[in-house]
């Protein structure tokens, strides 16, 4: 198409409800979604869109008409200014930073009771990623009709509502606790977290029956077909109810966070942080920790102070030179 051929109009606002390599879609204000690809300044080096443009993301596109009425080519020319940003660590040897979704109002972690039983290492996590960006979180706590199989349901919940983390009792299956769900999330953009197997698909359809027909219509845009589980999608059931479902993972490896601000990303510890004996505490034993103190007491949920300890102890080894 040259320059000669095309009409350029002026810039539309959309927002980007997925990313393939160097394609998105685009939701626009009116519900119409559009396959578009972005200007190559925009593009990485690879030629791929990366951390450039990513599901949340509010972008400006042209729609670029030849001749043909019906010829049109969409290109995002502008990405806005982000309010947050939900990462990870990519996968690979090399430490690089995925990120996941953008401005958003809170992060979803999906667990379940059992089959499989609730990991708490994935859940902190995830959870403390949240923090780290400044997201409130909530935890929904899966498939309880088979607590008799697994850990206690409630025990779960209290500890993590100790860490101000909202907890859902759910069981998908007979849609318990789904409505109250749904309404935590209405007025809201909700990234949707959790670990294979956990029945995050089936809580999701709960609270919006048909919205695997919503996915696979954005889907469908990228010409990956419906059922292409590598990337997040959004979705929008409805004005102001956004919902981002992301793949099934195996294991999450925190962006951002290392052994030196670790305990920042634990939120019922700030209370507590500057308060200890020693200016550098790390709180994993040290005389007068006040984090140590707080865990014995009952003001941390020790199991919480635990996973802590666990996850230091990754990070500061992680951080040693090869």
């Amino acid at each position: 198409m040259s320059g000669a051929d095309v009409t350029r109009a002026r810039p539309h606002p959309a927002l980007v409800a997925r990313v393939d390599f160097g394609s998105c879609v685009l939701l626009r204000d009116d519900g119409a979604l559009l396959a578009a690809h972005a200007r190559g300044r925009l593009m990485g080096p690879r030629k791929s869109l990366g951390n450039a443009i990513v599901v949340g993301d509010r972008v400006h596109y042209e729609a670029l008409q030849a001749g043909d009425a019906d010829a049109r080519e969409v290109v995002v020319s502008a990405v806005e200014p982000r309010r947050n940003v939900f990462s990870r660590r990519a996968s690979g040897r090399r430490a690089a930073e995925q990120v996941v979704a953008v401005n958003l109002d809170q992060v979803v972690l999906v667990a379940s009771v059992a089959d499989p039983e609730f990991s708490r290492g994935l859940a902190d996590r995830v959870l403390c990623q949240a923090e780290h960006a400044g997201l409130p979180a909530r935890l929904v706590l899966n498939k309880i009709d088979l607590a008799a199989a697994g850990a206690d349901p409630q025990a779960v919940l209290d500890d993590y509502a100790q860490a101000g983390v909202p907890g859902h009792r759910v069981c998908a299956k007979s849609q318990e606790g789904i409505e109250e769900l749904r309404h935590a999330c209405l007025g809201r953009r909700s990234l949707f977290v959790g670990h294979s197997g956990v029945g995050k698909s089936t809580v999701l359809n709960g609270m919006v029956p048909g919205l695997d027909l919503l996915e696979g219509a954005v889907n469908e845009k990228t010409g990956k077909g419906r059922h292409t589980t590598t990337a997040a999608v959004l979705v929008r059931p409805e004005p102001d109810f956004e919902l981002i479902d992301t793949p099934g993972v195996r294991a999450f490896a925190p962006w951002g966070i290392g052994p030196r601000d670790l305990d920042q990303a634990y939120h019922e510890f700030r209370p507590f942080l500057g308060t200890c004996r020693f200016r550098d505490c790390r709180h994993v034993g040290e005389p007068g920790c006040a984090i140590a103190s707080a865990a014995a007491s009952g003001a941390i949920a020790p199991r919480r102070y635990a996973s802590y300890r666990r996850l230091l102890e990754e990070l500061a080894a992680e951080a040693q030179p090869a």
